[in-house]
């Protein structure tokens, strides 16, 4: 282990992405809730993807709605990725409660992509209800702004299952579609923008794009405030954060001849072993790795509570991989199949502070 970072636990049943949303729901009023939201009688809660707690420390001064705005650090889930994220904060639950844990994650003999909904090969997706059957929102019918892209796709059956769907196309629908369900009387809005995520993995966060797009991610927050009603509190949170990786994809040959194949993502490497090779390959891991990473089996990870408290049924144990790397260096691990994730400048997935932690950032509306 680094003896410079230590991994961070997701704060589950706690201060954690999971409980933000049956705690905004039930009116629980926690310490930990920001004070805006007592009294209010609307809540609006975006995510902001990927927003790590630490760009918004970096960049304040240059984040005025943002920084204004009364909140601190909560800790995401692990992984600390969109799909296990999402899902989490949606359910209520942990990923080894609800079962999606990771962008790509084994199910049955194959590799589901959660994002894309894809299986390789042309071959047909599970059903969405048979890898995630929770429903979303307590079971309330939940008004969800995303983009209109995302209405027919398996994760969105998966994740926002029982919800009502409102797409949008700009930021300024997103906006209308918000101020007009607080409009009409609706207690709790979730709505979804992607672009601080899209644009770190494009180009990374040590460009004056990503700076820009936090630059709009912040005003988009300051004209939401701007059209909602005093009575009506926005929240701001997100999946994760982000680390810049760069060139630092690492290829996984070393260890080639004791895993059948992988999942997972970069900086979450699901490593899934050849018939009883499970712990060479754990010590193999080690040996190769574990200066850069730190290195979980199976069971220590899911026995540690890591993916979440409780006993994990074994089809969700199956889906993680007997060995998983974690890098704590910034760097990712590149999955054989699917090599074009390494032209990524930007991920995501491990335990580090900067992608553990997210914002739980409340202010109440300013319009007239």
């Amino acid at each position: 282990m680094n003896p410079a970072v230590e991994p961070v636990k997701a704060a589950y049943g706690a201060r954690s992405l999971d409980q933000v949303v049956p705690t905004l729901l039930q009116g629980r009023g926690e310490p930990w809730l920001p004070e805006p939201l007592a009294g209010a009688k609307t809540v609006v809660l975006l995510v902001l993807d990927g927003l790590g707690w630490s760009s918004i420390e970096k960049h304040r001064a240059t984040l005025p709605e943002l920084g204004a705005m009364v909140g601190g650090a909560i800790t995401t889930v692990v992984p600390s990725t969109t799909a296990a994220a999402l899902t989490s904060l949606a359910t209520g639950m942990a990923p080894a409660q609800h079962g999606i844990v990771g962008f790509r994650m084994r199910i049955d003999d194959t590799v589901l992509n959660v994002l894309r909904w894809q299986v390789p090969y042309g071959r047909r997706a599970p059903d969405p209800f048979n890898v995630q059957r929770h429903t979303a929102f307590l079971g309330r019918p939940v008004p969800v702004v995303t983009k209109k892209e995302f209405r027919r796709t398996g994760f969105t059956e998966a994740h926002l299952r029982g919800s009502r769907f409102y797409g949008w196309s700009t930021a300024t629908v997103l906006i209308e579609h918000c101020r007009r369900l607080v409009g009409h009387d609706e207690r709790f809005v979730y709505a979804y923008y992607p672009g601080v995520d899209t644009v770190a993995h494009e180009f990374g966060l040590h460009d004056d794009y990503f700076v820009n797009e936090l630059s709009y991610a912040d005003r988009l927050v300051g004209r939401l405030l701007d059209a909602l009603p005093e009575h009506a509190t926005l929240v701001v949170t997100a999946d994760h954060g982000q680390v810049h990786v760069g060139d630092g994809w690492i290829g996984l040959h070393p260890l080639k001849d004791l895993y059948r194949f992988c999942a997972g993502e970069g900086r979450f490497r699901y490593l899934y072993a050849n018939k009883g090779a499970a712990s060479a390959l754990a010590e193999a891991a080690r040996d190769e790795f574990g200066h850069q990473a730190w290195v979980f089996t199976r069971d220590q990870l899911l026995d540690e509570g890591w993916l979440g408290p409780g006993p994990v049924i074994a089809s969700i144990r199956r889906r993680v991989g007997d060995v998983i790397l974690a890098p704590h260096a910034p760097i990712a691990f590149v999955d054989p199949d699917l090599p074009n994730e390494a032209n990524l400048v930007g991920a995501h997935g491990s335990l580090t502070p900067d992608e553990m932690l997210v914002p739980l950032l409340a202010a109440r509306g300013r319009a007239a």
